[in-house]
């Protein structure tokens, strides 16, 4: 597990956001705080910068009163709403989100948060913020996006950047897509991968005239694996390709999955873009081990073959290339609500190194310079 390198700081924290420019105050009028500032997108701008989508998750300050909890939704007709539910009817263990409990054993959630996406730019070598691009955000138009805009992921591909999004509703939890020709002004091209289906990163190129992506397609119920299978069920890193980057079909073999005699036994899912390099693509991925309620979220990597991406040339489950680190925070103590988390969401090339993105702690955004070396590139 590799925690230490030239540069790993944090870059933004909830902080540094000005909610005055937030979409909420079209029409809210309650007390709200940044609950976290993280899971950017990155990529690098036609000047050079990297700029970074990063979700803002804004939260109610108060979301208990009246005996009730209180939900934030968009409605496509009245804009920023809450909706109320009585104390007793819900169950609030998990600090991201309350159960309701009258689906019960359907697992049906509201969130005391909603997220858009916030584009920051940074210098060149990801030190420094430059310009928060506040007329810029990104919001929800559709009710598929009732609950938020969640963890951007950018591809450069052929001079267009592609960003796909989680989008979070009632109707379903999908993949949206945007494209910019700039990198800053982004147009919704609408749903990509539909209900239950996260984590969907484009490979940073064509391959054999057709678009590839990793995806992690969801459930509530998984079927056992046989007694003789490497695999545990559960969430996995799947392939799909694509004629045009609008319409995806899933490759029939299984491919990254969390194998029984790994520690990240719990579940797995895509992190950074997909980017060549001389040895193949590589992958940054995340891996989840059981500890508590939600899990310790960890960085493992990957080099897929470069021109039949469904091979695997080198999988690295056991050694972490990141994981959480409580010294980059601890000048956000009261602000943290989860621990042991780290979720890799970008990646762009430097010379000798990558500029790594992440999300730490669902808390606020880390900037990481990982030596090429360490993947023996």
């Amino acid at each position: 597990m590799q925690n230490n390198f030239l540069f790993d700081k944090i870059i933004i924290n909830p902080d540094d956001i000005d909610l005055s420019f937030s979409p909420f105050r079209k029409n809210l009028n309650f007390e709200t705080f940044v609950l976290g500032a993280f899971n950017p997108g990155m990529a690098r701008l036609p000047n050079g910068n990297i700029i970074l989508m990063v979700r803002i998750a804004e939260a109610l300050k108060s979301p208990v009163f009246d005996n009730k909890v209180h939900s934030i939704r968009w409605d496509t007709k009245k804009g920023y709403v809450l909706d109320a539910y009585n104390l007793e009817e819900v169950d609030m263990s998990d600090p991201r989100s309350f159960t309701l409990k009258k689906f019960y054993p359907m697992q049906v959630d509201a969130l005391t948060s909603l997220s858009w996406i916030l584009p920051v730019e940074l210098t060149k070598d990801g030190s420094e913020v430059v310009h928060v691009h506040y007329d810029k955000i990104i919001s929800p138009t559709k009710s598929y996006q009732e609950y938020g805009i969640e963890d951007a992921r950018i591809s450069y591909i052929e001079g267009k950047y592609y960003m796909t999004c989680c989008c979070v509703s009632s109707e379903r939890l999908c993949t949206a897509l945007f494209t910019s020709e700039n990198g800053l002004d982004y147009a919704l091209q609408g749903i990509v991968l539909d209900h239950q289906n996260k984590d969907m990163l484009l490979f940073e190129g064509v391959i054999n005239d057709k678009f590839y992506a990793l995806t992690r397609p969801m459930g509530s119920v998984y079927f056992a694996t046989s007694l003789e299978n490497d695999y545990n069920p559960g969430p996995s890193i799947n392939l799909a390709e694509s004629p045009d980057a609008l319409h995806w079909k899933p490759l029939d073999e299984p491919f990254i999955r969390a194998g029984k005699s790994k520690t990240t036994s719990l579940k797995l899912g895509g992190g950074a873009q997909p980017v060549i390099t001389p040895k193949g693509w590589l992958v940054l991925f995340h891996g989840v081990e059981k500890n508590g309620k939600i899990g310790a979220y960890r960085t493992y990597w990957a080099l897929l073959d470069k021109n039949e991406p469904w091979k695997i040339v080198h999988l690295e489950m056991q050694n972490s290339i990141l994981s959480s680190k409580p010294e980059l925070t601890k000048h956000l103590l009261n602000s943290i609500y989860v621990e042991d988390v780290v979720f890799t969401t970008g990646i762009v090339d430097d010379g000798d190194d990558f500029i790594v993105a992440s999300g730490e702690l669902d808390l606020c955004t880390r900037i990481t310079r990982i030596s090429k070396s360490t993947f023996n590139l």
